[in-house]
């Protein structure tokens, strides 16, 4: 798999706005592919976080009444967490929403492919940040086992140096997936 395959693939057009979240809050994500073998980056977060502590999930966050829309709160977002500025043009499309099973947040996932990035750094938000070869983790796809997480919708993992991500990570890893390897 290569990055322009990838991009092909992934472009799509972007309509940054959700126009009725019903009973969720509005939050957006963004996906961000880089690199010659492509690299995926995501991140842990710390343990004292009031949602979604010790998960492994994308840079992204909920939307801010200073954000225009929601690609700007996952640009904003993604340079606040990780030090990574990516402009408006360099993102390529989006994915379906995702819906969070505990903390009733709806995600709208952006996509960026670039060709490479600048060394990353963590703020407060995050614990660890994964730079995660896209496609033997795409392969670890299993179906999530724990009949509670099926309430909302089929769920599934994936494994990372033992790490397991589920929950609207997956879900939105899923969605890759199944545009890449179909």
């Amino acid at each position: 798999m290569i990055l322009e395959e990838i991009k092909s693939i992934l472009s799509s057009e972007i309509n940054p706005t959700i126009e009725d979240p019903g009973k969720y809050k509005l939050a957006s994500i963004l996906v961000v592919i880089y690199g010659k073998s492509p690299v995926v980056v995501m991140t842990e977060k710390p343990k004292h976080m009031k949602f979604h502590a010790g998960e492994i999930s994308f840079p992204g966050g909920k939307l801010d009444y200073d954000d225009d829309n929601l690609l700007d709160t996952a640009l904003r977002e993604t340079s606040e967490e990780i030090g990574l500025t990516i402009r408006k043009d360099q993102v390529i499309g989006q994915l379906k929403p995702v819906i969070t099973l505990n903390s009733g947040f709806k995600i709208l996932p952006f996509v960026s492919v670039i060709d490479e990035i600048p060394p990353l750094s963590a703020n407060a938000e995050v614990e660890t940040i994964f730079h995660i070869p896209l496609e033997p983790f795409l392969k670890t796809m299993a179906h999530d086992p724990d009949p509670s997480h099926n309430l909302i919708q089929e769920m599934y993992t994936f494994e990372y140096q033992g790490q397991i991500v589920w929950g609207a990570s997956a879900r939105v890893l899923k969605q890759i997936s199944d545009c890449l390897i179909s």
